[in-house]
């Protein structure tokens, strides 16, 4: 089934997490996801011990989610965060966007990289995440990391190909009353995004740069920390991070794991959670 969807993420945190009281990114163009990523989940953000914002995320085993590091926020801006596991939250059987509900898991535990609060959050963009209870999935089903710099083979066109999937939103439509800014449901989509750019001069060595169009697909508000699997395999090339502009369209940036220091902060997490 085709359904018109859009991630849009910007240089801030507001514009690439889905806000619960404002926007949030989202698959554009894409399809319904269904049953094919199951280790996908929405990742709900309480701030004060109220849901203020939304994601997405990886299960890479049952208790581990990778997600984006402006997701999981600095220390001490976050004080619970959960986990939604359906397909289609928007209808399914949960509290949304609140815990206690069937088919959602609460975290123990929440990092960012060490030094994402002290840089602009495209730089060392990636969090991670322990779950209270394991989520169990056939083991093929889990997000895989990629070995170290192997994206650095891959070359810029519609042969790179990745599987971009969130929670975000489907599309922007503009309100002249600023009252409906974005339109989207809670349910995960997948998008067919290439490779346009790697290693650009305003983000370093560390961030991809995917198409965004009627053609590929792309990602927008609340697809932040979701993942972008290489070709139609469960590796993980990175997880949604930033996007150029607010109407979800043009590129969508991924920030990579495929380097030492990210690869290094995901191991001793779960090393030592």
């Amino acid at each position: 089934m085709e359904v018109s969807k859009s991630k849009i993420f910007g240089f801030t945190l507001a514009a690439t997490a889905l806000l619960l009281s404002g926007y949030a990114a989202a698959v554009t163009h894409g399809d319904l996801d269904g049953d094919e990523h199951p280790a996908v989940v929405l990742l709900i953000m309480d701030v004060n011990g109220a849901p203020a914002w939304r994601c997405s995320g990886t299960l890479i085993s049952p208790q581990f989610v990778l997600t984006a590091g402006h997701c999981t926020g600095n220390p001490g801006e976050i004080s619970g965060i959960r986990i939604f596991t359906e397909s289609d939250v928007q209808n399914g059987d949960n509290n949304y966007p609140y815990g206690g509900g069937n088919n959602t898991v609460e975290a123990q535990s929440w990092a960012s990289h060490p030094d994402f609060p002290n840089a602009s959050f495209v730089v060392n963009d990636v969090g991670m995440v322990k779950l209270s209870a394991p989520v169990n999935l056939d083991q093929a089903q889990y997000g895989q990391l990629p070995t170290l710099n192997s994206l650095d083979l891959l070359k810029a066109g519609r042969s790179s190909r990745f599987t971009a999937v969130g929670y975000g939103l489907q599309r922007i439509t503009p309100d002249p009353t600023g009252n409906a800014p974005y339109s989207g449901v809670k349910v995960r989509m997948q998008a067919k995004p290439w490779l346009l750019q790697s290693n650009t001069g305003f983000t370093g060595n560390f961030s991809l740069l995917l198409s965004n169009n009627a053609s590929s697909g792309g990602t927008c508000f609340g697809d932040s920390g979701g993942p972008n699997f290489i070709g139609n395999s469960r590796v993980i090339a990175g997880v949604t991070s930033f996007g150029l502009n607010g109407a979800c369209a043009g590129t969508g940036g991924v920030f990579r794991v495929d380097r030492q220091n990210v690869l290094d902060f995901i191991n001793d997490f779960m090393a030592n959670n």
